[in-house]
């Protein structure tokens, strides 16, 4: 329902995830001139959406307001002492990646080998969302705020104050990007048509949508399921593995985590169809993200495989 409790609440929680997807630099460089205390508070504001909404449709509650104001501040506070902990220096010749906020020149790269905060804000992140634990604070069907609210308090906390390198959250596309995910799409798409019609996940039908319907689901599809994963699986939990098993062992683990995550899509029980052909295009949009270390290029398979999935495999 389009209110202008909602609407407002919408654009508090998009502007940041858009603000830092466009303009990282400017947005890291302002996080830092802001006191200690500052940064580590102006993640409490994410409990504003939920006021707007609750409280407009009634269902406003003192425990959930305190947990979406304590819950982002915990999470920078450990990003913040991961990054201070986390002074390895990096291999020689190994370059930063062009949307992390810049490095004082006179200092080197961290190496960024992750430590058990990064793992623990990873883990509360993935569960509440693929578990659902937050989702009844909301109204009926407004469990999206639920999803762009904790998107934000992991943008703030690994982008702004953990100030993780190679994510390549940076949605300035260049054709390049596109390549490479159109790249992904093409290898994956035949091998996901004759696994999942094989299994009985795909049905084709002869519904022909016209371009506006395929520009507007493949937009929403990017924008609100692709980034948001593909920032997560790849740019953070991918990213962060790889610095500590290697690039196979962090694409294959990383891929099978996020089948896992999909066990209980569209489903009561445990979908393990969907298991099986998330985990494998898993596969493919990790191979794109690190092929220049750009979520847009792996979010770009991602929007692509679901669009195409919706529309005439679903």
């Amino acid at each position: 329902m389009i209110t202008p409790a909602n609407l407002a609440a919408a654009v508090l929680l998009l502007v940041p995830y858009l603000a830092v997807a466009f303009f990282p630099r400017a947005m890291g460089a302002g996080a830092r001139r802001l006191p200690g205390w500052a940064q580590l508070g102006c993640p409490a504001l994410l409990a504003v959406p939920y006021l707007l909404v609750t409280c407009a449709a009634g269902d406003f509650q003192w425990r959930w307001l305190a947990l979406y104001a304590l819950l982002p501040v915990g999470m920078a506070a450990l990003l913040r002492q991961a990054a201070q902990v986390d002074t390895g220096q990096a291999e020689p010749g190994r370059a930063g990646a062009a949307d992390a906020p810049a490095i004082p020149a006179a200092a080197a790269e961290p190496c960024q080998r992750g430590n058990w905060r990064d793992f623990l804000v990873l883990a509360v992140l993935g569960l509440a969302v693929d578990l659902r634990w937050f989702e009844g604070a909301w109204p009926p069907h407004m469990s999206v705020f639920n999803k762009v609210l904790l998107l934000d308090a992991g943008i703030y906390g690994f982008v702004l104050m953990r100030q993780l390198g190679g994510t390549g959250f940076d949605l300035r596309l260049r054709l390049r990007d596109v390549a490479i995910g159109v790249r992904e799409l093409v290898f994956y798409t035949p091998i996901a048509l004759a696994l999942g019609l094989s299994l009985g996940f795909l049905h084709a039908h002869a519904v022909v949508p016209g371009p506006g319907k395929i520009a507007g689901a493949w937009l929403f599809t990017f924008f609100f399921i692709a980034v948001p994963e593909e920032l997560f699986f790849r740019g953070w939990l991918q990213n962060l593995l790889e610095r500590r098993m290697g690039r196979y062992g962090a694409l294959l683990v990383t891929a099978a985590l996020f089948g896992l995550a999909h066990f209980n899509k569209r489903t009561t029980g445990f979908n393990w169809r969907y298991v099986v052909m998330a985990a494998l295009a898993g596969i493919f949009y990790g191979r794109a993200w690190r092929s220049d270390r750009r979520v847009g290029a792996s979010a770009v398979t991602h929007a692509s495989v679901d669009a195409i999935w919706s529309l005439w495999l679903h």
